[in-house]
């Protein structure tokens, strides 16, 4: 072996072990800040996250990465070629911060059932999957019908406010470890400044942070500082199916099912094309239904959180990494939740170290959805953000009444009505976000008739509850069965929308901007 043989070698071992640090770090963090979310948020007990979600969720990533890289290893048989590189995939992090706010916090609120939140969390994993079955043999159909700004424009919200403002928020419980580590993070995420050399940016951040953290708590410098037992314990994910009694309660979250089910899908589309320019050609069939069965799999054993695909293929091809990245990442995070290393850093890692990481994914997904969008379309992007903001006031909001014992029907005449307002916009908020987007886009493509559809598609979605639910916990109903006629009224305002919308006629002038 010649002198160039082993300096390419150590490249490639290098490129394999910072792209498994970045892919497993990723993981690790959507894992810690789901369940600070859960704790410290909602105030749910940390053993069924540690011991049962964590383990669970940890199935379909374990079996993930090992399809993809058994994919890597066959396309590199196929071609001949040893540069192959595997598609990397992990936890989604918009739908898993999502299902943690808008579905297990609530239902641990309304039921203060810690196993029946849990089976909650596994029957929407449960129809999120199907979905994604489904889905990824139409994910093109649905490309070409849905505008990009509606699809995007949705989950750029969720970026921005849930996995940007809420962890900024958090960072600021241990401002000293938080500040420094975005610091870090930012450099290395955006500029590209490495302070401690070639090791990963991210790791850097977070074990820098971490210390910083531990020496001000045992200082008495640290105010939230409380010392983690550092103790592992062994859980064996165990396969049930005692959750699928829960789905009828679990409807209700479809209205959050569905369009995260559909956009992992695209997202998977998208990054298996990027994969495909840098060289890599993957079946798409092949990593869509791999996504979509190993989230479906993980609900069987405790799983509440989806896989994916992640972006950035051509990122873990550039630091030379192959196969072994996604291989290690499977067998860490798989026999890591088993014997509890996962809940080890989920209960050592401050949760301030870890939000700059969803800060800088927040951003990623705003950006992304103005990009890929037209440029024209950008009011429809910013339209489809405001349900999700609907929703973040209600999520806080929710916090100061609940721990002041306050109901809505204590409020001021004004306030009810302000309550109810914000109630409806949160409730189905990612499909509202779709759909004004959509309606706004098209407006701007001087597309009356299809934006007459989305008003049209608001007024019955309304009628139902799946959009705009009038009840507090965003149940589904039968419009004839609620005794409130607040519903009606507001499916009547989409009706008379999509008939004004109709009227229009667009202009030859019009017709020439929108081509």
């Amino acid at each position: 072996m010649t002198q160039q043989d082993n300096t390419l070698g150590r490249s490639r071992l290098w490129g394999e072990i910072t792209a498994f640090l970045a892919l497993f770090f990723d993981n690790v963090g959507t894992m810690i800040f789901f369940s600070a979310i859960l704790i410290f948020t909602f105030g749910y007990p940390a053993d069924i996250i540690l011991t049962r979600m964590i383990p669970g969720t940890a199935v379909g990533i374990f079996l993930g990465d090992l399809i993809y890289t058994w994919l890597a290893l066959r396309l590199a048989r196929k071609t001949g070629r040893r540069d192959v590189t595997a598609m990397p995939l992990g936890i989604d992090t918009p739908s898993t911060i999502g299902i943690a706010y808008a579905v297990l916090g609530p239902a641990w609120l309304a039921t203060q059932d810690a196993i029946l939140t849990w089976q909650i969390g596994m029957a929407t994993l449960f129809m999120i999957g199907g979905i994604k079955i489904i889905v990824s043999f139409f994910g093109n159909a649905i490309q070409r019908i849905i505008p990009t700004a509606g699809l995007l424009g949705s989950i750029a919200g969720v970026g921005l406010l849930l996995l940007g403002f809420l962890p900024l928020v958090e960072l600021f419980t241990a401002p000293v470890a938080g500040l420094a580590a975005m610091g870090l993070i930012f450099a290395a995420l955006f500029a590209g400044l490495h302070p401690a050399g070639r090791l990963n940016g991210v790791l850097t951040a977070v074990v820098f942070g971490t210390a910083a953290h531990f020496a001000l708590g045992y200082f008495g410098l640290a105010s939230e500082f409380k010392a983690p037992a550092l103790e592992l314990s062994f859980s064996l994910p165990a396969f049930s199916l005692a959750f699928l009694t829960t789905l009828p309660q679990s409807i209700q979250y479809l209205t959050l099912a569905v369009p995260f089910g559909i956009l992992t899908i695209i997202g998977g589309i998208n990054n298996t094309e990027s994969a495909r320019l840098a060289g890599d050609h993957y079946r798409t069939r092949d990593i869509l239904l791999t996504e979509a069965f190993t989230s479906l799999i993980a609900s069987f054993f405790g799983g509440v959180a989806q896989t994916t695909p992640y972006i950035g293929h051509p990122a873990y091809k550039k630091m030379g990494a192959r196969w072994g990245y996604t291989l290690a990442t499977g067998l860490c995070v798989g026999a890591g939740s088993v014997v509890g290393l996962l809940a080890l850093f989920v209960g050592t890692i401050p949760r301030a170290v870890i939000a700059p990481i969803l800060i800088f994914i927040g951003f990623e997904i705003v950006h992304q959805a103005y990009r890929e969008s037209p440029p024209q379309h950008s009011p429809a992007v910013s339209f489809a953000f405001l349900p999700v903001i609907a929703s973040l006031v209600m999520i806080i909001l929710g916090q100061f009444t609940g721990a002041a014992g306050i109901s809505p029907d204590q409020l001021p005449t004004h306030l009810k009505t302000m309550h109810a307002s914000l109630l409806m916009l949160s409730n189905g908020f990612i499909v509202t976000g779709l759909l004004w987007g959509s309606l706004l886009a098209f407006l701007i493509d001087q597309k009356p008739n299809r934006a007459a559809g989305c008003a049209a598609c608001c007024g019955v979605l309304t009628l139902f509850g799946i959009i705009h639910s009038i009840l507090p916990s965003g149940a589904l109903y039968l419009p004839w069965r609620i005794d409130s006629g607040l519903h009606l009224s507001v499916a009547a305002a989409y009706f008379v929308l999509a008939a004004v919308l109709l009227i229009g006629k667009p202009t030859s002038r019009g017709k020439e901007r929108a081509l």
